[in-house]
């Protein structure tokens, strides 16, 4: 009896899990759809790309790109290993302050959404 409780118990908590999923994945394209479609995206796309030169970033990934070039050859990278190094070490070198104010961003811009707030609930 206790086998087949827990197992039941699993098997709800896989459903909700994967319910919450679910949510979590429609509210996201939510997001994105209203962004894109607002222009907010494109104005958070530059202000993401200004404050990443202000605080060094390119010129971080860019020598550390260059390095890598030269530890393993030119002729022994190809752009997919490239991008597979850069994209961890990319998302690295953001600093949290610059992560920390483009969430803000969204969620100022969510907040004073009338519509995104219908839809979502929010």
């Amino acid at each position: 009896y206790q086998r087949r409780v827990h197992g039941d118990n699993l098997k709800f908590e896989r459903e909700m899990n994967t319910q919450h999923n679910t949510d979590i994945a429609l509210k996201k394209s939510q997001i994105e759809k209203k962004l894109e479609e607002s222009g907010e995206k494109a104005r958070l796309e530059e202000y993401l790309r200004q404050k990443l030169i202000e605080c060094g970033w390119k010129d971080e990934l860019k020598k550390y790109c260059l390095d890598l070039i030269r530890t393993k050859g030119l002729e022994k990278i190809n752009l997919d290993d490239l991008v597979e190094e850069l994209l961890p070490k990319g998302r690295a070198l953001v600093p949290t302050k610059v992560k920390e104010d483009l969430l803000a961003r969204i969620k100022s811009y969510l907040e004073n959404d009338q519509d995104y707030k219908r839809l979502t609930g929010f």
